[in-house]
């Protein structure tokens, strides 16, 4: 069977209460990874909705020939967004379950749990002024969504809603601590259920990105013509956790975890600021250590560490400037290892696309005091649009397509630059390991002296692109962040590297590059031999159209397994004893660079690589192993015509990049009408799920009906070609999964009867 992974980056908008809508969607998401994983291992994974994706799997392999792997890997959440990434992402990396949050969800997720009792009214007459105001907010939402819960949440929501407005106000109602001890409850509470395994392969990481609002804001030095210097305030804060592809029984400590929950979800006004006292307090009382906070403190607050600040850093909601946090997600591409053919979707949740602040008014009016100013500095930036996002990411897949293009167009003439170089002794003998060796050296100097002028340029953007990748290795095994300290490095590498004349390329453009540069890129040329695997892979992808998967499977294996060896190179604890040097780093990197030549060991995995293929072409037939040989021994010509292109950076991904969004509006196969027609959490300005259990109820149950519904489309859309399932089969796949969901958690869901059996008549 042809193998392919569906790779899942997803990024969580804020939403407020709309958080337990989310829990329902990235409930299903995990259920999916869960069952991908049950399915390529042969097992049988648990009844309800897995059953029915393992189901889909199996359908897909046995109608298309596609066996198909699905996994999340890369979580960049902000606000609720960011709460429910750290859940996920914890579930992903240590195997543990999801299940214990949803009870946790339901019960905690309301205005009771959380307001703070020194916050809380003293007296039933205490700021009963107020109550028109909240009314006047409920009005917003159109009368259809109240029919969707039954009436006696009314009560519930009337008593609810006249605590909250009777709270002391000029004062944050929620409860900090309060919070951060209801998210250390979550993670102890998923920690101690059963756990199954990892649900990502070994060495395939998992990079998650919380982000967060640095409200005095940290210094930033910008370098301009004049004034040479200027020192801006930055706000904008990333939170980032890794699990570097290894198995761990925690993603980090859980007050790391609750840190980065906490602070990105202090929504302004409802939850006071998060600074890490806070936190000390919280974990002091539960009696937990909490061994690693000045390391994780120099991490996710360099400069406030500098100045022994770091404890009176002041965090609030991530999604005040960076509600959809693609920038991360995007950045974490860069070190993505590779077995299989890849399809990369990046995922976005919104739980209420679209939506706006309208204060009761359904007219054209211009918008009055308040409107204007809470527009202006809360529900704005929160709708900015992701158009900047998504143009960066049309913009680097057409760069693929553009590259993909390219080599499909001067394939014919490589091949017969190749042949032309070596003859027809080329496929009567075997490719040994000496002479793929000795034929790759061959070529890559014929294809220098051939491309004319335009070596020069390619050969200066190549040295300059490994300065960068080396400068990047080094910065990160220094561990010492900051933009002086990255330029400080680059700027003793590039040093380096002129006075030791690596980056000398002959006068004469047919002379092609030194001998000393040569030595140079094959000691510290990583990218080279990534981008030329990642072509070999394409290749060999290409050429299952023609022939079966038996005969491919031992040449893409080799690829795979050499590719993972040199993606190896780009991990920060490969060079980690480097650390001391880097730090001291203030002359000649000379030295520097040659232990960190010796870490690489790249010649060493260039023979591993020879190795693995030459005894792969062993089995191969002539026409199949003639085009996989022509490319890897053609590859300098290909990228003599693709570097330039690629601004000297390579694609670690090599197939375009699909966005996808998981929002109420997309998922209509069961109701139309987007959230207004199916969610309760948006009412109060989204704060609606607070006041009722009934509603968090709701809303959790779409989110798992919506989230299934988009999975499956999702996963069918990758199908491409002539593959596709029967008539009818989508339906019914779609219909499987409702009923599933719907059986399972209707006995749990006692608050929404009536919504239980409305959708089994809306289902069918």
């Amino acid at each position: 069977m042809r193998e392919k992974e569906i790779r899942l980056a997803l990024v969580c908008y804020g939403g407020i209460s709309l958080a337990v809508y989310m829990h329902g969607i990235t409930k299903e998401i995990w259920r999916l990874a869960r069952a991908s994983q049950a399915f390529h291992k042969g097992e049988i994974p648990d009844s309800g909705s897995q059953g029915v994706y393992r189901d889909l799997l199996k359908e897909i392999e046995d109608e298309t020939g596609l066996r198909m792997r699905v996994l999340v890997d890369i979580i960049a959440g902000a606000s609720a967004g960011g709460i429910n990434g750290v859940f996920l992402a914890q579930a992903i990396t240590t195997g543990q379950s999801l299940e214990p949050l949803t009870q946790l969800w339901l019960d905690s997720a309301d205005v009771e749990a959380l307001i703070d009792p020194e916050q809380a009214p003293s007296n039933k007459l205490s700021k009963i002024w107020a109550l028109p105001i909240a009314w006047m907010a409920a009005r917003r939402s159109a009368q259809n969504v109240d029919e969707l819960v039954e009436a006696g949440a009314r009560r519930e929501v009337s008593s609810k809603l006249s605590h909250f407005v009777r709270s002391r106000w000029f004062e944050p109602p929620f409860g900090g601590e309060l919070f951060s001890g209801l998210i250390l409850d979550a993670l102890d509470a998923m920690a101690a259920a059963p756990r199954g395994a990892r649900l990502l392969p070994a060495g395939q990481p998992l990079d998650l990105f919380v982000t967060v609002t640095d409200f005095r804001g940290h210094p930033e030095r910008l370098t301009l013509n004049s004034p040479p210097e200027v020192v801006e305030t930055e706000h904008r804060l990333v939170v980032p956790f890794t699990d570097h592809g290894l198995a761990v029984d925690t993603l980090a400590h859980p007050g790391e975890l609750a840190f980065a929950a906490r602070s990105t979800s202090s929504f302004p006004g409802a939850f006071p600021p998060f600074m890490v006292g806070e936190m000390d307090r919280v974990l002091e009382r539960r009696k937990v250590a909490w061994p690693g906070r000045a390391d994780f403190l120099r991490r996710v607050l360099p400069r406030q560490s500098a100045a022994n600040a770091a404890d009176h850093a002041v965090l609030i909601d991530g999604s005040v400037l960076a509600n959809a946090p693609f920038r991360p997600a995007i950045e974490a591409l860069r070190e993505r290892p590779a077995r299989r053919e890849i399809d990369r979707r990046f995922v976005y949740i919104d739980p209420a696309p679209g939506s706006k602040i309208h204060f009761g008014s359904t007219n054209v009016e211009a918008p009055g005091f308040f409107q204007t100013i809470l527009g202006a500095i809360s529900e704005l930036p929160r709708q900015q649009p992701i158009r900047d996002n998504l143009d960066d990411i049309a913009e680097r897949s057409r760069a693929i397509e553009r590259m993909r293009t390219i080599v499909l167009n001067i394939r014919a003439e490589v091949e017969a630059q190749v042949e032309g170089l070596f003859g027809y002794t080329l496929f009567l003998d075997s490719p040994t390991t000496a002479r793929l060796a000795h034929w790759r050296a061959r070529a890559q100097s014929a294809a220098a002296k051939n491309a004319g002028y335009g070596y020069a340029a390619y050969a200066h953007l190549k040295i300059a692109g490994v300065i960068e990748a080396i400068t990047s290795l080094l910065y990160s095994a220094g561990g010492e962040p900051g933009p002086q300290r990255l330029e400080r490095i680059r700027s003793h590498v590039a040093d380096a590297v002129s006075a030791r004349g690596f980056d000398h390329v002959k006068r004469r453009f047919s002379d092609g590059a030194s001998a000393t540069t040569i030595s140079f890129l094959r000691s510290y040329d990583l990218g080279f031999r990534i981008r030329r695997l990642r072509m070999l892979a394409r290749r060999v992808t290409e050429l299952e159209t023609d022939h079966a998967e038996a005969m491919l499977a031992p040449i893409r294996d080799a690829i795979y397994a050499s590719l993972a060896d040199y993606l190896e190179c780009k991990r920060t604890e490969k060079h980690a004893h480097l650390r001391k040097d880097v730090r001291l780093l203030r002359g000649d990197a000379g030295p520097l660079l040659d232990k960190l030549a010796e870490s690489l060991d790249l010649k060493r995995l260039d023979t591993a690589t020879e190795q693995r293929l030459a005894a792969a072409f062993t089995g191969l037939e002539r026409e199949v192993k003639r085009p996989i040989l022509l490319t890897y021994l053609g590859f300098p010509y290909f990228d003599v015509a693709t570097l330039p292109l690629l601004q000297g950076e390579g694609l670690d991904e090599f197939d375009p990049i699909k966005v996808d969004r998981i929002a109420p509006d997309d998922a209509t196969s069961i109701r139309a009408g987007g959230a207004e027609a199916t969610l309760k959490g948006i009412q109060f300005n989204n704060f609606g799920a607070f006041f009722s259990r009934a509603y968090r109820e709701n809303d959790y149950l779409w989110g798992r009906l919506h989230g299934a519904e988009r999975m499956i489309d999702i996963v069918l859309s990758s199908l491409t070609g002539n593959a596709r399932l029967k008539p009818g089969r989508v339906a019914a796949i779609k219909r499987a999964a409702f009923l599933a969901i719907v059986d399972e958690e209707g006995p749990k869901l006692a608050a929404i009867p009536g919504l239980i059996e409305s959708l089994r008549r809306e289902i069918g």
